[in-house]
């Protein structure tokens, strides 16, 4: 007994009594005040890199298609032609850089003109016609020339010039672009058939039927999307249900999951039996089989089962030891998980709560994303001369790869087919250009502080509330009005300073895991076996120190929102009462996580099901105003509905675990601050002072109190 209570003062002394607590406190000041005015800073800072990219940046050119002169498709004098044409295709597969969105805007090594519409039927100069003018051979199709030819043009000359296209590909739009279909030759051009025109186009795409599959996507959301929404809205009702009936069924769930894991367990122990018992007389040993990289064969190895079997036997007698001697905390775990369902109900707004959180972090992820795009797109567009490889040897005397302008004539290279003056990239000139290094890592930093501060602001309003509930003596009649809002307008005004300093410590190390991650990446193909294990040792450590971060930051809310005191003293505080009573910890946290899994299992496998037989016909619909929808890829509503349940399913059970949390604090404090005596009386509920043997003291002539 000695032992223990100086085990337990080695993290600090029992909360005293208090006789003015009566809850989360009301008449508090604010906190971490520098840590606030920082952040406020930061943000002024964040706002004023948005303006600047703003000012500075360009996003139609990852929006809108160029052509040949950097002029955009489908906005300004080109509204009308909205699509870009390549002139020869093929050479976009063998171009040395073919995609580069962000800088290049899909450029190829031929010349690309604005047009209304992409071709629709194949066609080709005829060698005959080469000496007539453009206008006598290309007639309707004169506008896939560049703009501008002069009047009485032969054909020989606009294609020695690349003025004019020499063939036509029946073409799909897709991405503003004109690609051509891949079954498709010309007599004319025997290098024209379905493998160089495919290989052209997988120079600029991956798969050519982009587009298609698009609009087959597009159909299939059309099509089943009031489907999709009546199943979140069953996840919903689903998970919404088994949050409330927990107060119901906790403990025969807890118990059953609990059995359940068990029997797994022994079916696995009698599994490895049975293997290691057929290959015991017969079975290869492991010193017959050596060392191999091919792991089935340990498959046919008796060590291989017999080694299991001891494993998945220790972890039973494990279990079965916790079960029989933690079986108080469990009950206590059970209780909790009753109280937390009984607050839930009490408080219904703060199951959606959580939309809030997800339009804040919209909001968050969005602003960053425009940053970032119009940051990427800053600079003026640069023109270089261009000239294609086969006509390398023509063009000796020209500057290739300086810089022209496209506005004005090559007619001083004349000699030179096929020379054009091409957009290269943009200028890393100017303010914006050299600092944007700097400024996207703000941008990147600025996305991981605010994000992390919209959760900490979620996690502290949430236990504010649920504090309240707690430490409501007569239930419901003492909750405040309005919990959930109160507690969020007192997490604003006195604690933006706290959940910052919280957000930014954990953003920190989020930040040195993003740059080992990027280093390990760029290790990857090194033969450094030393170099890549020390990575790899170092994001193991970054990692326990984020989870342990994480952790400890949600206690720190809740103490914050409980007693209003700063980061670092509500940290300690919270780590010093977890510590004093760790063993109740484990097991309520382990307990938790098993039900809320078994929820979230429970929710997304039966909506994941119900969609399966749904959406593949297998369950018919309800008459003819509700039939099934007629799909190209059925299983996108259902991955969709699936993705779906599982975020709805998440969100409510992060309220609820966020729930349990805060009442297992308040658990712990209430032991400590009260003895159950009529000045001190317990605030936890009836079946935990059942459970710990405890009861409050009656005045004389007084009524109990109330479940």
């Amino acid at each position: 007994m000695g032992g223990k209570q100086k085990e337990n003062e080695a993290y600090g002394k029992s909360a005293k009594y208090d006789p003015s607590f009566r809850g989360p406190i009301k008449n508090r000041s604010c906190t971490d005040i520098i840590c606030c005015v920082l952040f406020l800073l930061f943000i002024l800072g964040y706002i004023a890199v948005g303006l600047v990219a703003w000012v500075y940046g360009d996003p139609r050119q990852v929006l809108y298609p160029r052509n040949s002169t950097g002029a955009y498709c489908g906005v300004g004098e080109n509204k009308d032609k909205p699509y870009v044409f390549y002139f020869n295709i093929l050479s976009c597969a063998v171009s040395a850089n073919i995609i580069s969105i962000a800088q290049n805007g899909l450029q190829c090594p031929t010349p690309q003109v604005c047009v209304s519409s992409c071709p629709e039927n194949p066609w080709a100069v005829p060698v005959d016609k080469y000496s007539k003018t453009v206008d006598e051979v290309y007639n309707e199709s004169k506008h896939f020339c560049l703009p501008g030819i002069p009047p009485n043009t032969t054909v020989e000359e606009s294609l020695k010039k690349e003025l004019c296209p020499p063939f036509l590909l029946p073409s799909t739009p897709a991405l503003g672009r004109c690609f051509p279909f891949p079954n498709v030759s010309l007599p004319e051009y025997p290098e024209i058939n379905n493998t160089s025109v495919s290989n052209g186009i997988s120079g600029l795409l991956d798969h050519i039927n982009a587009r298609d599959i698009s609009v087959k996507i597009f159909e299939d959301f059309a099509q089943s999307w009031k489907w999709i929404l009546l199943a979140l809205a069953v996840a919903l009702v689903l998970s919404l249900l088994f949050i409330l009936l927990l107060r119901l069924v906790a403990a025969p769930l807890v118990l059953l999951l609990i059995v359940g894991v068990l029997a797994v367990l022994a079916y696995g122990i009698y599994h490895c039996w049975q293997q290691y018992r057929a290959l015991r007389d017969n079975g290869a040993s492991i010193s017959q089989l050596g060392f191999t990289t091919d792991l089935s064969a340990y498959q046919s190895v008796q060590e291989t089962w017999l080694a299991a079997l001891i494993i998945l036997a220790v972890l039973e007698g494990i279990l079965l030891l916790m079960l029989i001697f933690l079986r108080q905390r469990i009950r206590i775990a059970c209780a909790l998980l009753k109280e937390a369902s009984r607050a839930v109900g009490q408080m219904m707004s703060t199951m959606f709560y959580p939309l809030v959180t997800f339009v804040l972090l919209v909001i968050c992820i969005s602003y960053w994303a425009l940053i970032a795009l119009y940051l990427a797109t800053s600079g003026q567009p640069q023109y270089v001369y261009r000239v294609p490889d086969s006509n390398a040897s023509d063009c000796q005397n020209v500057p290739v790869n300086k810089s022209c302008d496209p506005m004005a004539s090559t007619g001083n290279f004349s000699s030179c087919p096929g020379l054009t003056c091409a957009f290269q990239g943009y200028s890393s000139t100017g303010l914006a250009q050299r600092s944007l290094f700097n400024l996207q890592i703000y941008g990147v930093l600025g996305l991981f502080w605010t994000v992390n501060w919209v959760l900490a602001l979620g996690q502290c309003v949430l236990a504010g509330a649920f504090a309240s509930f707690y430490w409501a003596f007569h239930k419901p009649k003492d909750i405040p009005t309005f919990p959930l809002s109160s507690a969020f307008i007192r997490t604003l005004r006195y604690h933006t300073g706290s959940l910052a300093f919280g957000a930014l410590i954990l953003t920190l190390v989020q930040i040195a895991r993003v740059i080992l991650e990027y280093i390990d990446h760029k290790l990857r193909g090194s033969q450094n076996a030393v170099a890549r294990c020390i990575i790899c040792c170092f994001k193991c450590c970054l990692w326990c120190l984020e989870k342990f971060i994480k952790f400890l930051n949600r206690n720190a809310y809740i103490m914050i929102a409980i007693y209003g005191k700063n980061f670092c003293v509500s940290a300690k505080n919270a780590f010093k009462l977890l510590m004093r009573n760790v063993l109740r910890v484990v097991v309520l946290d382990k307990v938790t996580d098993l039900l809320l899994f078994f929820g979230k299992l429970l929710v997304v496998g039966g909506v994941g099901v119900l969609s399966f037989f749904f959406f593949s016909g297998r369950i018919k619909g309800l008459g003819k105003d509700f039939e099934n929808p007629n799909l190209n890829y059925y299983w996108l509503p259902i991955m969709t509905s699936i993705m779906g349940a599982y975020v709805i399913a998440s969100g409510f059970f992060s309220v609820f675990g966020m729930c349990v949390d805060t009442l297992f604090l308040c658990f712990l404090e209430d032991l400590e601050r009260n003895d159950g005596s009529q000045e001190r009386p317990y605030y936890m509920p009836m079946a935990l002072m059942k459970i710990l043997g405890k009861k409050n003291e009656v005045p004389a002539g007084g009524k109990k109190r109330k479940k």
